[in-house]
């Protein structure tokens, strides 16, 4: 579960560590971790100063933390729809806690659950062309609409166009940025940051108040790689920073794909680069869904587990039986509640009683088999 805002004292504790300078993201788990949870990390941080060598600067915070600013960033959490997710929640999404250097933390604005959806980022130029564009909005509806999240920096160019195709088509999209939960960047996106919120998720793991600052964005990009399963960059330069994300990507083991252009675009030449490195050449999103496919069923196996949800048919993971697709009596009931007329998730949760997100799991499971389809605005139907 995520951190309860009305659990002041674990909350506050977690909130106090995140600002505490000179700990970092791997110091701060390991103490919470050492001292069996963060409120008893700060009641007992003076006899562990010696074993995580604290400095003066950290050790200064840690005995007057400002109040003022724990209880502005509680402040923060107390609407519907906020969330904190610490290292320590059985929510905190699995592909991130795997990456290297993942933070201790991420602020949420919006379905957490959603952080567990298999994603797809799409990256590239904020100064990107018309054909770039064109591309990205593809790209994200069609995957939208095969059931991946797609996943992206609410950045001009590239970013901003797959974010909103994919809401246009009723799909999950993922905002991860590069400052504090309050302060949207670049500014002209807060009605988007908001509509995502709305209908996915806007993450940070910078807390209240951080101002968007160049060495944010590199962390960024990690998370943003960290979350997916693979990372699709559409137009880049030579110093992009989406070959960043790419990199991270490849670091962490999620697939990279890259589309090709013209050899007199500028913009085409990261891309370039990057498949001369060994990243796929793609022409179609279905390339990326194919090559997706296995790693997002693995994914939405153990959500399911960790839901402790009816267990994931054979079927999901092994070719088809003689006859037709194996089917347990779960899949049976899911599929027979949304007949052929399209159903929102809420309807269908209450028709077959399953939690949203163990539907979600099966609704991608059943897209990806070709059973189901989603119709825009969070419905689905059979085909």
């Amino acid at each position: 579960m995520t951190a309860d805002p009305r659990d002041t004292a674990e909350t506050g504790a977690w909130l106090t560590l995140l600002r505490t300078p000179g700990l970092g993201s791997a110091g701060l788990r390991s103490l919470v971790a050492r001292a069996g949870g963060a409120a008893a990390a700060l009641a007992d941080f003076e006899r562990l100063r010696h074993e995580f060598a604290f400095g003066e600067e950290t050790l200064a915070w840690l005995r007057t933390p400002d109040p003022a600013r724990i209880a502005a960033d509680l402040a923060w959490l107390a609407p519907e729809g906020r969330h904190l997710l610490t290292w320590e929640d059985a929510d905190y999404p699995a592909l991130l806690r795997e990456a290297g250097a993942a933070p201790a933390a991420l602020f949420v604005s919006g379905d957490p659950s959603l952080l567990w959806r298999p994603q797809i980022a799409i990256v590239g130029a904020r100064s990107a062309t018309a054909g770039g564009l064109a591309n990205a909005r593809s790209f994200a509806a069609h995957l939208a609409a095969a059931g991946f999240a797609v996943t992206s920096g609410l950045a001009e160019g590239v970013d901003s166009a797959a974010h909103l195709a994919t809401l246009d088509a009723g799909g999950t999209t993922i905002a991860v940025m590069g400052t504090g939960p309050d302060l949207i960047y670049p500014r002209r996106h807060a009605a988007l940051a908001t509509r995502i919120a709305a209908a996915g998720a806007v993450v940070t793991e910078f807390p209240p108040g951080v101002e968007a600052r160049p060495g944010h964005f590199p962390r960024r990009n990690r998370v943003i790689a960290g979350l997916s399963l693979g990372v699709l960059v559409v137009e880049a330069g030579v110093q992009s920073g989406s070959l960043i994300t790419a990199r991270l990507a490849g670091e962490q083991g999620r697939e990279v794909f890259a589309l090709p252009g013209s050899i007199h675009n500028p913009l085409a030449r990261g891309c370039h680069q990057l498949i001369r490195q060994g990243a796929r050449l793609v022409e179609t999103a279905a390339e990326i869904i194919d090559e997706l496919a296995p790693l997002a069923r693995a994914l939405g196996e153990r959500l399911r587990e960790r839901l402790d949800a009816p267990t994931v048919p054979a079927a999901a993971s092994a070719p088809p039986a003689a006859g037709g697709t194996a089917r347990d009596t779960e899949y049976l009931r899911v599929l027979a509640a949304l007949g052929h007329d399209p159903i929102s998730l809420d309807e269908l949760a209450l028709r077959t009683g399953f939690s949203v997100p163990a539907l979600s799991s099966m609704l991608l499971l059943l897209e990806l088999d070709g059973d189901v389809t989603s119709v825009g605005g969070g419905r689905y139907q059979r085909l």
